[in-house]
């Protein structure tokens, strides 16, 4: 293989022979000046000046190629770079059409371990709601009618399904002949995903219906679809190599089968588990124990839509259903920050961490409930305690605005808007500063120092003493033991059930506390 010289090469050329020679050649034509104008030789010197003037001639003539041989790299190397970068770029583009049709066929995350990995792991999610839709009498449908506008009519159903269950963060399964297939709490997992899922059929079905209405008025004959709902176990995961499938199995996907055959055109079906789930929600009409195959009897029932309390004028969910919704949502983002904890959390965090946060957020349920906090409230409250700590994660010596943050950044994502957001930053702020304005303040308060009131307060001190240590905040024991006296001391539980939960006198806490160190 032919090495093309770089330049580096020529420059090294140009330097070891051509330089010397022409210092040979200008020194030799000097000499010979010299030897002329005193007169001195005759035909050697002749000799000289042409040689010296050869060398002369081959080395300026040696620079020269080295020039011409340099733009030649030059040229050859702006190519290359070009080509390189353009390669890059077509390569760079393929992988976002590779990323793009794989987000897709498949679920944001698995097709994001699949491209680092090579492969994606199934998953257990033991609360998911799967939907199955069928067309009454399609087989007959299918029959009379035209091939092509067959399939334009499956094609324009099913792309209205698919904007309704992206709509309500479902996940699409597939679509098999006429039958649609979808689930909701995958692959992330939530505690909506029931009236989700059953807010989306409630959709297909007005959709329907509407077709139903046009097909009627025009004379033309019409589709009739039923739903089946079933909520459980699934497992959930990737199968094929060359192509991909996602796909959920168990036998919840069986059931919920079985629901959509055993119902009726035009109506939703739901099992007696996915009708728990749902009932403050929508009204639903008993069917009864309805035989099963390979199931036996089980309860049904048909969903008629959602409960005159929580719809509008048009029938959609109104204020007081999406305040429902985001009480059950409180619990989803408890469990997104605990994961966080979980999985970011430094381990020099001893005291401000995922257990305390757990134990805060326990008082805070038990508290509210004691002291009949309203609904309303209970929410702002909730999410202050849910987030009140999250900051030391981040920044340990201004935890509050570190706690902004990261609650500026998840909640949206949960359906709460502005409103909520200022409002239980209030709460977190009051917290941090000693302001106990509501009640909620006050619960706020007892449940961040309900410690201080319990048999391991001991240990948790220990912890905290710890803690401040390896975060740069040098104290000594005997200084932190009259610290933790005075906070005694100064501490009152604020709520009528705080003070009933946590009767231990200060003085009992403050003797405990010097026999620990002692």
């Amino acid at each position: 293989m032919t090495e093309v010289p770089s330049k580096t090469n020529y420059m090294l050329s140009f330097r070891k022979l051509g330089i010397p020679l022409l210092a040979v050649a200008v020194t030799a034509l000097l000499s010979c000046g010299g030897a002329a104008s005193s007169g001195e030789g005759s035909g050697d010197d002749e000799k000289v000046i042409y040689i010296g003037g050869a060398v002369l001639l081959f080395a300026l003539l040696q620079y020269v190629i080295f020039r011409i041989m340099e733009e030649r790299f030059r040229r050859k190397q702006k190519m290359l770079e070009d080509l390189l970068n353009k390669k890059n770029e077509d390569l760079h583009r393929e992988m976002e059409k590779t990323e793009a049709l794989l987000s897709n066929v498949l679920p944001k995350n698995t097709a994001d371990e699949l491209m680092a990995k090579g492969k994606a792991t199934k998953t257990k999610y033991n609360f998911v709601t799967v939907l199955f839709s069928d067309i009454q009498g399609f087989t007959q449908i299918a029959e009379e009618m035209n091939p092509e506008v067959l399939i334009d009519e499956l094609d324009k159903f099913f792309f209205h399904f698919d904007s309704v269950v992206e709509k309500y963060h479902i996940e699409k399964i597939k679509t098999i002949g006429d039958a649609y297939m979808c689930a909701g709490g995958i692959p992330e997992k939530n505690r909506t995903n029931p009236v989700e899922v059953v807010l989306a059929a409630l959709e297909m079905q007005k959709y329907m219906n509407n077709l139903k209405k046009t097909s009627l008025v025009q004379g033309m004959k019409y589709w009739d679809i039923r739903v089946g709902i079933h909520t459980g176990t699934v497992i959930a995961g990737v199968v094929g190599h060359k192509k991909l499938s996602y796909d959920i199995w168990g036998d919840t996907v069986n059931t919920a089968s079985r629901m959509e055959s055993s119902g009726d055109a035009g109506k939703i079906n739901i099992s007696g588990t996915t009708y728990e789930f749902v009932k403050d929600f929508f009204s639903c009409d008993y069917r009864g124990r309805m035989p099963v195959k390979y199931k036996g009897d089980l309860d049904m029932y048909f969903v008629t839509g959602i409960l005159p309390e929580l719809r509008d004028e048009k029938g959609e969910p109104n204020a007081r259903f999406r305040f429902k919704m985001l009480l059950i949502r409180l619990e989803d983002v408890e469990d997104a920050v605990d994961r966080i904890f979980i999985e970011e959390a430094t381990p020099d965090l001893y005291f401000h961490n995922a257990q305390f946060a757990r134990n805060i957020n326990a008082q805070v349920d038990l508290l509210a409930h004691a002291e009949q906090l309203p609904d309303e409230e209970f929410i702002y409250l909730k999410l202050a305690s849910i987030f009140l700590i999250t900051g030391y994660m981040t920044d340990y010596n201004n935890p509050a605005e570190a706690s902004f943050g990261l609650m500026r950044e998840m909640l949206p994502s949960f359906g709460f808007d502005e409103s909520y957001i200022v409002a239980t930053r209030h709460l977190i702020n009051n917290s941090f500063i000693g302001r106990y304005e509501s009640v909620s303040d006050k619960i706020l308060h007892d449940a961040r120092y309900d410690y201080l009131g319990r048999i391991d307060y001991l240990k948790l001190t220990e912890r905290l003493l710890r803690e401040r240590r390896e975060h740069g905040r040098e104290i000594s024991v005997e200084n932190w033991i009259e610290n933790q006296k005075k906070h005694i001391a100064d501490h009152e539980f604020l709520t009528r059930t705080g003070k009933l939960l946590r009767s231990v006198s200060a003085e009992d806490q403050v003797k405990a506390l010097l026999d620990w160190y002692k």
